[in-house]
């Protein structure tokens, strides 16, 4: 019969653990307190002076614009005393009679700046819609470069390639052309001279096309490239992938470029005033001269003699100012309408 104490392993017991504990290393500073990082009469001092200097930033645009209200305001009064609201509907401008109204003004910066947009808005679009979509990788660079070149040319040099260029080939090609084609819309109609509302148009929509394009090449960049491939996957030839996962998704920073270009053609001054023809009228033809709020400051400021006079054109760049601020309302608007209301009625169709 086997011995079990042969078989049974020879193990010791649990034994019991010693708790590890911790010592601090012994250093030459374990007496000393260790300083802090910040200290705190600097962030006491400093935080609050941070505070007031940024506040002071923001409240001096607010400053600058409201300075700019009232010196306009103020040294308009005569003319408002004068003309009152007839001031922005009458069409009479005689510096002679002292008889003034700004409606001619008004209506020519109105028109040339929505006629830019009409021709610039669907070119700077298609240039940007090529350039991300369609470009081969080697023309990418070069295009966008030249593009975005156009809009670092000075207004003067543009003026002066209206005049030299532009304006013999409206009043050669392009207006008898029209005259002939659409001349039954009333639109094309008159003598062509080749200046006029349709040639200040042209030139504020090739001065506006590099903001458009650049800033709707970025938006369009920007959306996510998943989109694209889940539009692919679904069978969308090339032209729907673009409608709808790419502009659709971008459409409210292609408004707001928009925007941004129809600010720079409703200030523009120098290239308007020398192809618009500085006409002080209303005509319904685009071939007929015109005159913008801007270029009437710019041709007139400086000749004006009378208080009244120069009140009026004091009241003009307040009109001008008016009107940026309703059409940036009214654009305000329309991006709300496309970036909440069309989703909203998409779900509901």
């Amino acid at each position: 019969m086997a011995d079990p104490a042969l078989n049974s392993p020879n193990m010791p017991g649990p034994q019991p653990v010693e708790e590890n504990t911790l010592r601090p290393v012994p250093t030459t500073q374990t007496q000393a307190a260790a300083p802090p990082l910040l200290s705190t009469s600097r962030y006491e001092i400093g935080d609050p002076i941070f505070k007031l200097t940024v506040l002071a930033c923001a409240l001096t645009i607010l400053a600058l614009l409201g300075l700019i209200v009232y010196e306009l305001m103020f040294r308009s009064a005569m003319s408002w005393h004068a003309f009152g609201f007839k001031f922005f509907v009458g069409s009479n401008w005689d510096p002679v009679q002292e008889q003034f109204g700004a409606l001619p003004f008004i209506y020519g910066t109105l028109v040339s700046s929505l006629l830019a947009l009409l021709i610039a808005v669907p070119l700077a679009v298609g240039v940007a819609v090529f350039t991300t979509e369609m470009c081969p990788p080697i023309l990418r660079g070069p295009l966008s470069f030249f593009t975005e070149l156009l809009a670092a040319i000075p207004s003067v040099i543009y003026g002066l390639w209206a005049i030299f260029v532009l304006v013999p080939i409206l009043r050669t090609y392009v207006q008898p052309f029209l005259a002939r084609t659409l001349g039954w819309t009333s639109l094309f109609q008159g003598p062509p001279y080749g200046y006029g509302m349709l040639a200040a148009g042209i030139i504020l929509a090739i001065m506006i096309v590099p903001i458009i394009s650049s800033i709707t090449r970025e938006v369009l960049t920007a959306v996510p490239r998943h989109q694209r491939e889940a539009a692919l996957a679904l069978g969308a030839t090339r032209w729907e992938m673009i409608r709808v996962a790419v502009l659709r998704n971008g459409r409210a920073g292609i408004v707001g470029a928009v925007i941004l270009g129809l600010g720079r053609a409703l200030g523009e001054t120098m290239a308007v005033t020398m192809v618009i023809g500085n006409r002080p009228e209303i005509a319904k033809s685009l071939f007929a001269p015109g005159y913008t709020m801007a270029s009437v400051l710019a041709n007139e400021f400086s000749e004006a003699t009378g208080d009244v006079y120069l009140s009026a054109l004091i009241e003009i760049g307040l009109a001008l100012f008016l009107v940026t601020i309703v059409v940036n309302a009214l654009a305000r608007f329309l991006l709300w309408t496309v970036t909440r209301g069309q989703p909203m009625r998409a779900n509901v169709a």
